[in-house]
């Protein structure tokens, strides 16, 4: 009787143990707030908008300890939009993040839904990843250093840091039976962080991408026989066999200021794969952009900061069916001001405008067109003027 007692004691104890070393934690973010834009399509908009500074969500994060160093871990994320309860992502469930895998002493691998290296190692040194939100992005984050756009079926390794150097990989897997590059997704990236000075490199390569990257925030199956994407920027160019993005920047801090700069190239290659995409434009050959920012960050005092950047993004010329689209140029500014009235719970204002000029990705005459807005503007230039409230759980 006195074993018994002794070996329940002892699985109860256990069993304690076990329980002490998994954890699930639920957290979120809730951003809400009104936008005020000069140009809509031709006429003025105030909207109620979510997720501006950061994007509304709530996840799931675990851990399981399974000895050794080795630990079991995922991480579930929706988003949502506050203003009406609808789903973000296309009505995906876990349309933000969704994935599984192992954490070591040397880094972690996990499959899913993830997002690349580009948005590990240089989206945080963009000013939209840090006070202008995803307003403030590079026009219609054709980089995606803003994150607009997850990679589906993806197997991914990031390291540890090693003395503030830390490297990472991913691959997607494409799903077509007897076509392993078809859908295929590819990234790399690397950073530097230590004392005041952040570095960071990234490159991302995706096949038929009008469909297995701008595409994949549908609850159904994307289609090639549209342009998944409503932005004139590059909309025109996604009958792309491949999308390929090659970024740095770096960020370095004087006292209370922050100065960071960032690069980004950007190439839609072997244009008029029509498997792929739509090409009313006729299309062949390569499109290309070049996109830079600076950007600067003040911390006033510890619970105010005022931020300030500049992008200028230039799209080269590319063969049409009747001739040269000659590319559109885009300028574009931020200020913004967040004020924490704790350490969870801030309010926030951000200013942007953007100039267009050229001939644009749908062969027209280029309209300015700010990220995460429903309708370009109808002329060249665009303002907004955002005032926001954002609470973290």
């Amino acid at each position: 009787m006195n074993k018994k007692l002794v070996l329940g004691a002892a699985c109860m104890t256990l069993s304690g143990l076990t329980h002490a070393q998994s954890s699930v934690t639920l957290y979120g973010v809730i951003d809400e707030g009104l936008t005020f834009n000069t140009n809509m399509n031709g006429s003025h908009s105030y909207a109620m908008q979510s997720g501006v500074l950061s994007g509304s969500r709530w996840g799931l994060k675990g851990v399981e300890d399974l000895g050794g160093g080795l630990k079991a871990i995922f991480t579930l994320e929706n988003g949502f939009d506050p203003s009406n309860g609808k789903l973000g992502q296309g009505g995906l469930e876990f349309g933000r993040q969704a994935f599984v895998g192992l954490s070591s002493q040397w880094g972690t691998v996990t499959l899913g839904r993830q997002y690349d290296l580009n948005v590990d190692f240089v989206g945080p040194l963009e000013a939209a990843s840090q006070w202008a939100g995803n307003i403030g992005a590079h026009p219609a984050d054709l980089d995606n250093l803003n994150n607009a756009y997850r990679t589906n079926n993806a197997i991914k390794f990031k390291s540890i840091s090693y003395g503030g150097f830390s490297f990472g990989g991913m691959y997607s897997l494409g799903g077509v039976a007897g076509d392993a590059t078809r859908n295929q997704i590819w990234s790399l990236g690397a950073g530097y962080a230590r004392g005041p000075l952040t570095v960071g490199v990234g490159y991302i390569n995706a096949r038929n991408p009008n469909v297995s990257f701008f595409g994949n925030s549908t609850s159904g199956t994307p289609s090639a026989a549209v342009a998944n994407s409503v932005y004139p920027v590059f909309s025109g160019y996604l009958s792309a066999h491949t999308y390929q993005t090659i970024s740095a920047g770096a960020a370095y801090n004087i006292g209370a200021l922050t100065i960071g700069g960032i690069y980004s190239n950007i190439a839609f290659k072997g244009l008029g794969d029509t498997t792929s995409g739509p090409n009313p434009s006729g299309y062949s050959g390569n499109a290309t952009f070049n996109s830079a920012e600076l950007n600067l960050k003040y911390q006033l005092t510890p619970a105010l900061l005022i931020g300030a950047a500049y992008s200028y993004t230039d799209g080269g010329s590319v063969s049409t069916a009747t001739g040269r689209n000659e590319g559109a140029t885009y300028h574009q500014g931020e200020i913004g001001v967040d004020y924490f009235l704790s350490k969870r719970t801030d309010v926030y204002a951000i200013g942007v405008y953007q100039k267009a000029s050229g001939t644009d990705s749908r062969n027209r005459e280029a309209v300015a067109s700010i990220n995460n807005q429903s309708s370009p503007s109808s002329n060249d230039h665009q303002a907004l003027i955002r005032v926001g409230l954002r609470h973290k759980f």
